[in-house]
């Protein structure tokens, strides 16, 4: 099991008289910069002037500078834009102003892990992930909760690394909820599989098989769209609060039988050997250097398969039936 952290385990003073510089004033930025000012870390904030981040920083009541600067006045630099500009704004922006000591910091280990940013010897590198957007790191902080938060250490230069994640973490309001203890390898290779296999790519590919097999046999695929994608937010808001036992005890004993019965025909070996293969090309870095390769490119795959799937039947059966449920407003 892995050892948990919590706030008597973290000291906030570690990180007090630093300035963190978060680059990225999205939602996971807005809200690790709000929770770290009201817990009285100094923050400076870097956004692109022009886009609705910069004005919501402005209004968050941040004076909004240049990555540049803000990597030169901070000791501390959160680099919070996504993965594959990171690399960009780091060479740019980032690099030339690091000092001795300065700690480098990530919520997401692609960049560290895949060499994407090779940072100097001279400087800390961790990472402070909390397991929830930034909206809702946010709204537990304001109620005196926490999100949980995965640390790890990538570079130690200053012997105090892991304590200055736990102190960020600290900050966010994570070791109020639990801090658990990873490394960068571990938490980028579990969160690409995670994302491909089951959260994004194989649940959206369960759902519209499913959709597909009703319409095909002549079902309506309104009732279609009810059965194979709108009731899947009972069942997982089910599991997300009392796990898959949970959810099998909270729904119909014909339900229950239904699943145990007859899951393991849909996801089956081959299903889970089909996994393990895209384990292996997380690991091997082969999708990370697809996925860098299609971005250098100009995304021409991503942008062809992105409107492809734009125009499957379920999109458009679900934009009308999403406007008859004015609860989604």
């Amino acid at each position: 099991m892995a050892k948990m952290y919590y706030d008597k385990d973290a000291d906030l003073n570690i990180i007090k008289d630093s300035k963190v510089a978060i680059i990225g004033y999205g939602i996971q930025g807005r809200g690790q910069a709000l929770n770290l000012r009201d817990s009285g870390v100094e923050v400076l904030v870097s956004e692109l002037e022009g886009i609705p981040n910069y004005e919501q920083a402005v209004k968050d009541g941040f004076t909004v500078i240049a990555a540049e600067e803000a990597a030169k006045q901070a000791d501390i630099i959160q680099i919070l834009t996504q993965d594959h500009v990171q690399a960009t704004v780091y060479s740019k922006a980032i690099v030339d102003n690091l000092r001795e000591g300065d700690t480098l910091m990530f919520s997401h280990g692609f960049n560290i892990h895949f060499k994407q940013i090779v940072p100097p010897e001279n400087v800390d590198v961790i990472m402070v992930a909390p397991k929830g957007p930034g909206a809702l790191v946010r709204e537990m902080y304001e109620q005196d909760k926490g999100v949980p938060c995965l640390i790890a250490v990538f570079q130690d230069h200053t012997g105090k690394a892991k304590d200055k994640a736990l102190a960020y973490a600290k900050g966010l309001g994570g070791t109020r909820a639990g801090v658990i203890e990873t490394t960068f390898k571990e938490e980028t290779e579990t969160d690409l599989f995670g994302e491909q296999a089951v959260l994004c790519g194989g649940t959206s590919e369960l759902i519209k098989a499913g959709f597909d097999t009703l319409v095909e046999a002549g079902y309506q695929p309104e009732i279609a769209y009810f059965e194979c994608l709108h009731e899947l937010k009972l069942i997982t808001d089910l599991v997300y609060k009392y796990g898959i036992s949970g959810m099998r005890s909270r729904v119909s004993d014909t339900a229950e039988y239904g699943d145990i019965s007859r899951g393991k025909r849909v996801i089956n070996n081959e299903t889970r050997k089909e996994m393990k293969k895209i384990l292996e090309e997380v690991q091997s870095g082969s999708f990370a250097k697809e996925w860098i390769d299609e971005n250098n490119a100009g995304r021409p795959n991503y942008n062809k398969i992105t409107e492809e799937e734009k125009s499957h039947k379920i999109e458009k059966i679900g934009k009308e039936l999403r406007g008859m449920m004015p609860w989604m407003d």
